[in-house]
């Protein structure tokens, strides 16, 4: 392990792109375990919000989730999530749960983020509801209750707010987005969505 360098993962889980960046992203688990620590910083893609999606956005994701699936191989989403789900604009309580989760156990972290994806874009519902966030919880091997009270307290929303300022403090504004940390500066990683190799061979440029 190179020490005092970290790889940032700076993500949202309700981010489609960030979905499609998944087979790449276990690529550099894989790769990386041993060399360097992967570091996940949630970047809230879109606050707390109790009003339906405007359609216009919603047509505008929707082509996001068609352009996703022309761009990167096997990866597929559930439309019906359009239809069977209020969309909502806000992504903030997804960020809790995996905090919430992690919380519990730092190694729930990454297992609450594959089901909210796979709640949200293959079994069309909807992780901006509180309710579905707490049927996942029950899924991972953690306190079901201790998960709600955590998921909607002062101490996980301080800790959200703290990584989404830290996110924007060194210029990570789009997600997904990959950062060297060493020591105190911070330096941006190219993203492929098809090619890990491309992404590994400029962490090691990096370091």
């Amino acid at each position: 392990m190179i020490m005092n360098n970290k790889l940032l993962y700076i993500h949202d889980p309700m981010c489609s792109w960030c979905y499609g960046f998944k087979p790449v992203l276990e690529t550099l688990h894989k790769e990386l375990t041993g060399v360097i620590e992967i570091h996940y910083l949630l970047g809230g893609l879109a606050s707390d919000n109790n009003q339906p999606m405007p359609v216009d956005m919603q047509n505008q994701i929707k082509q996001n989730w068609r352009t996703i699936e022309k761009t990167i191989p096997g990866i597929k989403f559930n439309y019906e999530f359009w239809t069977s789900c209020v969309a909502r604009r806000s992504t903030y309580p997804a960020c809790r749960a995996i905090l919430a989760a992690a919380k519990q156990d730092i190694n729930l972290q990454m297992d609450m983020l594959n089901l909210i994806q796979q709640a949200y874009y293959l079994e069309a519902r909807n992780p901006s509801d509180y309710e579905v966030l707490y049927e996942l919880s029950k899924q991972l091997n953690l306190d079901h209750n201790q998960f709600i009270i955590d998921i909607h307290s002062d101490v996980i929303n301080n800790e959200l707010m703290s990584q989404i300022q830290q996110c924007r403090s060194i210029g990570a504004d789009s997600f997904p987005s990959l950062y060297l940390q060493k020591e105190d500066t911070y330096q941006p990683v190219v993203l492929d969505y098809n090619n890990a190799d491309i992404i590994l061979d400029h962490i090691k440029s990096l370091i």
